[in-house]
């Protein structure tokens, strides 16, 4: 039921608010479509210097890894403790960042390795991950933002809204021209955002990016935004393909 309300709101949203910029909407088109390991629960997807990364969640099945894009298998891998339940990755500063879901930890690692370095407290659950170059920022589930700093100090907290109403279930990251791109978990809809003032300027509409006939039981929501040299790419939690697309306005 809490879910089905928050659709109901996030619909309600789309409709402008007196005096709202436009929102610009899009819909995607499939430019080439890549074998993806169905097993991987994707949480975070992102390219750095070359190589392509994923980290997977779930107990017990959590996963970082150096995926090799044509096959989707990975070429490096780290499998956690059961205890672990891994979400958003990123590289910032000569580190790649791993969070945990609920742990209160994070971890970092070598990122042309996988050799892990280190362990540090994080102090609310942990979700998507991305940076601007200067700054993680990080999303918890909620309508908020995190900016922080390589010690993971918040700088800056960001409420995301469209149309003047917040956006929750805010979860994997990636920053792609200046904007933090977002999926939006439970949905098909990827949101564009304003980093300095956290409004949504565009909405990304990725219903049957994954047809009907490749979907199983397992198959779970959309999530997983990779962008490298003016391509996007797009993936799912359980999906077995990985698609580039390119944006069409609505």
């Amino acid at each position: 039921m809490r879910i089905k309300v928050f659709i109901l709101a996030l619909l309600i949203a789309l409709l402008p608010s007196c005096g709202a910029a436009k929102v610009v909407e899009y819909k995607v088109k499939v430019v080439k479509e890549y074998p993806h390991d169905v097993t991987s629960y994707t949480q975070g997807l992102f390219f750095h210097d070359g190589r392509f990364y994923e980290s997977t969640g779930q107990w017990g099945s959590s996963t970082l890894r150096i995926v090799d894009l044509e096959s989707g298998k990975p070429v490096k891998k780290v499998s956690f403790n059961n205890k672990y339940f891994i979400e958003g990755s990123v590289v910032f500063g000569g580190d790649l960042y791993v969070l945990t879901w609920t742990n209160k930890v994070a971890f970092k690692y070598n990122p042309e390795t996988l050799e892990y370095r280190s362990t540090q407290g994080y102090p609310r659950e942990g979700w998507g991950m991305t940076t601007d170059g200067k700054q993680i920022i990080a999303s918890d589930g909620s309508s908020q933002l995190y900016f922080m700093d390589k010690d993971l100090k918040v700088s800056k907290k960001l409420k995301v809204t469209l149309n003047g109403r917040p956006v929750r279930y805010l979860n994997e990251l990636e920053w792609i021209d200046g904007k933090i791109w977002a999926n939006v978990y439970t949905t098909d809809l990827i949101v564009v955002i304003d980093p300095k003032s956290g409004e949504v300027v565009s909405t990304v509409d990725c219903t049957g990016l994954l047809p009907a006939k490749l979907r199983t039981q397992d198959t779970d929501v959309l999530n997983g935004i990779a962008y490298k040299d003016g391509h996007i790419y797009l993936t799912g939690k359980n999906w077995p393909r990985l698609y580039e697309v390119e944006l069409i306005k609505k």
